[in-house]
């Protein structure tokens, strides 16, 4: 009877830890799938979000070499 009741309790015991097992992993699977959903967002934004500092960079190129082609 010792026995049974000892299999029992070993039986619960095991079967709360895989409970315990599956919510951190679902936890984890949902953190990732945020962060995922996260990562393309802020990829297709850069993507298609214009670039004006290659703009600023351009039209000071353009200024600098007027600036020298001006002395000669």
């Amino acid at each position: 009877m010792n026995i049974k009741i000892d299999e029992l309790l070993a039986a619960l015991k095991k079967k709360e830890e895989e409970q315990d097992k599956n919510t951190v992993l679902w936890v984890l699977a949902i953190i990732g799938a945020v962060a995922a959903v996260a990562g393309i967002a802020f990829a297709v934004y850069r993507f298609f979000a214009p670039d004006y500092l290659e703009d600023f960079e351009e039209d000071l190129d353009d200024d600098f070499d007027d600036y020298f082609e001006d002395e000669e």
